[in-house]
Parts: structure tokens; sequence; C-alpha cells
């Protein structure tokens, strides 16, 4: 399967950019997943849109929660942190695919930088698994945090209404199953740039509606005491710290830089420029707005600090559009996470040797494609505590691809010397990043362990 790529990279650049200084000749074998999933056709800007819909997501509403357990210094001290070093991860496993592209070998995805870097097993048994976990867990939550919303929103015009939560996610899985058969990475570009502007429109409301309620008498007293013993503080502080770093977490950004038509070259700086100018402005206002309005009382989703005991403590009609802007995004999120696994399907199922559009492939891929979200969706209908087992696959599956691999990747690549500050940057960033990857999967199961008595399928949390 992992031979195949050089192939396909070939295509790609000599199909995009014909006059290419390197020309490069196809081969027999094509590799059906990159050709028709990862086509390299994008701008910068689109690059910037799909990071933004992957990183800049409806999770951040759950900062103030994290804060509920970090306080206010520590909060914003892990805030910052994590982006620092998730824009530096990012731009080093950037300039790693860039190299290897200069060299005629441009890796189009994540276990194919861990084949040609690490070893072949280190692909196929570590990295692609741990991706496909971490992406496939992303498009389980879609359509359960998009029914909890869509029950919310119900629950909040129809009080008595006896609709259960797993209907709402099932009629959510059915509108993932229309966006799932979009064919290809680059033909999400237009429903990421909505995706963008959704995404600060329900951060503008949150932040908007959380200072409301916090300047009005309708708010919880503000308390922002650390509440518990110190066996519980120090789990919830790893809890946050894992919140957090999922919140920040990617683990795509070889798939995304795949979309880029070449020459790749700076392109994926100024996309991850874009994005975290987005994330400065969502991040920040959602997490420190809501922390101030609702202290300890901030709710796992601080849209859920919107409603008390069934009644809005802001016009209904804004609580209704923050949640419409919430749901739709939410879809695109899903779309995007999808890619690896389609890419996948696509490098099983289908044949490069046909036309796209031939019914050779377009029937394995309707067939494919739908099967793997009717599949997510009944997880999330099954498995409303699907958060719980997603923060177990957030610290498990985020910390490398994002902390830790980035950093071992350029060490191995460029070998800078061990005289030089970054060499001992990118050390500590792997072993601290490992330690907290660690502990954290083990708060995570100790998390899973509390809820389990609580467990019950279909549950209409």
């Amino acid at each position: 399967m992992s031979t195949l790529l050089p192939t396909s990279t070939e295509i790609h650049e000599t199909s995009e950019n014909p006059n290419a200084s390197q020309q490069l000749h196809p081969q027999k074998d094509v590799d059906a997943g990159a050709l028709f999933v990862l086509k390299s056709k994008g701008s910068w800007l689109h690059s910037g849109y799909h990071l933004t819909t992957s990183i800049v997501a409806p999770s951040l509403l759950s900062l103030p929660y994290a804060f509920k357990f970090l306080g206010w210094t520590a909060g914003i001290f892990c805030l910052v942190i994590g982006g620092l070093v998730t824009f530096y991860s990012y731009n080093l496993i950037s300039l790693v695919l860039e190299h290897h592209a200069q060299l005629g070998n441009r890796q189009l995805r994540f276990r194919d930088m861990a084949r040609d870097i690490l070893g072949p097993r280190w692909g196929r048994y570590f990295v692609g698994p741990i991706q496909f976990a971490v992406c496939y867990g992303a498009v389980v939550a879609c359509p359960l945090l998009g029914g909890q919303c869509m029950k919310a929103i119900y629950m909040l015009s129809n009080p008595n209404g006896n609709m259960k939560l797993y209907e709402f996610v099932i009629i959510y899985g059915c509108f993932m199953l229309i966006l799932a058969q979009i064919p290809s990475f680059h033909s999400l570009r237009h429903i990421n740039l909505v995706s963008f502007i959704l995404s600060l429109a329900y951060s503008a409301c949150a932040t908007v509606g959380s200072i409301c309620i916090g300047h009005s008498s309708k708010g919880p007293e503000k308390d922002y005491s650390l509440q518990g013993d110190t066996e519980n503080r120090l789990f919830g502080i790893l809890n946050a710290v894992a919140i957090i770093a999922t919140t920040y977490g990617n683990g795509i950004i070889p798939e995304i830089q795949a979309t880029l038509a070449p020459p790749v070259k700076g392109k994926m700086f100024k996309g991850l420029c874009f994005c975290y100018v987005v994330l400065i402005f969502t991040f920040f206002s959602v997490a420190i707005s809501g922390y101030w309005a609702f202290g300890n009382q901030s709710e796992g989703l601080i849209l859920s600090n919107f409603v008390d005991n069934g009644k809005s403590l802001l016009p209904k009609w804004f609580v209704y559009m923050t949640n419409i802007f919430t749901i739709t995004q939410l879809s695109a999120v899903g779309g995007v996470y999808l890619q690896p696994t389609n890419e996948v399907l696509e490098q099983t199922f289908g044949d490069p040797k046909s036309p796209e559009f031939s019914n050779r492939n377009v029937i394995p891929r309707l067939i494919s494609r739908s099967f793997a979200i009717a599949i997510s969706t009944i997880i999330a209908a099954m498995l409303p505590f699907f958060g719980d087992i997603n923060s177990l696959i957030g610290a498990f599956g985020f910390m490398p691809l994002d902390f830790i691999l980035p950093v071992i990747f350029f060490n191995l690549t460029f070998k800078p010397s061990k005289r030089s500050p970054i060499f001992w940057l990118n050390v500590t960033i792997a072993v601290a990043f490992s330690a907290l990857g660690a502990i954290a999967s083990i708060a995570a199961v100790r998390q899973i362990a509390l809820d389990a008595k609580s467990y019950r399928l279909f549950a209409n949390v």
C-alpha cells in the first residue's frame, strides 16, 4: 500500500505543474486514495480554510470548562503555551514536508512521513492507526454534539417534548451522510470558507452572551475558587490540559498540505498565519468571557450555561441562532476529519485506471462512505458518553501527532547540531508532552471508570 505513494505524487506534480523543474514519470501502479481524495489544486488561502475548520471547531466552547479546573493564571498560561507550541510544531512539520517535496518525494499523508523518516512499521502500526482513531473519533463526536445542540433547541421550544437524544443524532447523521459524498478534500474549500465565517459567528455569540449574562443578575454568583480535594483537583487539572491540547489538535497537517498545488514552499505558513489569527480571536474571547461570567459553574459546553432549569437567560432567538451556527459548522468539521478515512477507502476500493466519476469508482465510493457515516452515527447514538472515550483518544492521539512527532521529524530530517537551541527545544517539547500525554491518558481512563456506573446504551442525556 505504501509503495504506491511516489506514483500518486508524480501524477499530482506533472498534472498540476507540467513545467516543474523536476519532471517525474508516472508508473503503472497508482494510489487511488491520493489521486482522487488528496488532489493538489489548492492555494494557501484554501489551506487556511481547511486549517481553520479543523482547529477552530465547536470544541473551543469547552475552554471555560477547562479554566474551571485551572483558574485564571494557569488557564491563560496553558492556552498561550498550547497556541505557541502547536503553531511551532505545525510549521516544523510543514518544513519537513517541503524539504521532501524539493527532493522529489512529496509526502501526502502522515503515515507516509512516518514510514519514510522513522521506518515502515511506524507508519503502518503506530501513526496510521492513531491518526485513524483520532479522525474517526472526531467524525463520531460531530453527530453526537450536533444532536445535543438540536435537542437543546427542541427542549427550549418544546419543554414537554418526548424526542430522545439518539433521534437527533440519527437526524444529524443523515445530514452528514450527504456531505460525506463530496469527492475530494479540495472540493471542501467553499464549504470550509462558510465554516470559517460560522466559527467567527458562534464564537462572537458565545462571547456576547457570556458578557450579557455576566453583567446581569440572571447569572450565577461569580466564584473562581478551585473545588474538590487534592486528588480531584489534580485529575481535574490533567483533564483540563487534555481538553486544551485536544482543542488545539489537528492531526491532518500533511493531508491539508497535500491539497496545495505545487510548488508548495511558503504556502502552508501563510495558511497557518490565517488560521491562528482567527484562533486567537475565538479561543481567547470565548475562554475568558465564559469563565468570567460563570466561574466554576462553567458547563462542559458553554452554551449550556445560557439555559437555567429549562429557562433561557438570553432571548430565545439568540440561543437558537448560536446553536444553529454551531450545528452547521460541525458538519464541515466532520467532513474535514472524514478525509483520511475517505482516502483509505478510496485506496482500498477505488480503481485509479478508471475515471474518477465512472460507475467503477462512484458506486464503491457511495457504499463505503455511507457505511462509514452509518457506523459513526450508530456509535454516537449508542454511546452518548463518547466524550469520555474521545478524551482518551485525544490524549493518546493528539499529543503524539501534534506535539511530539513534528519535533522528532524535524530533528531527524534536518539534523540540527546538538549544541543548537532548536535541537534542545525540540527534545524538551518531545519529552514534556510525552510525559503529559501518558499522564493525561491515565486521567482519561480514570474518568471513564468513574462514569462507567452511569453508562447506558442510547441514554437520553
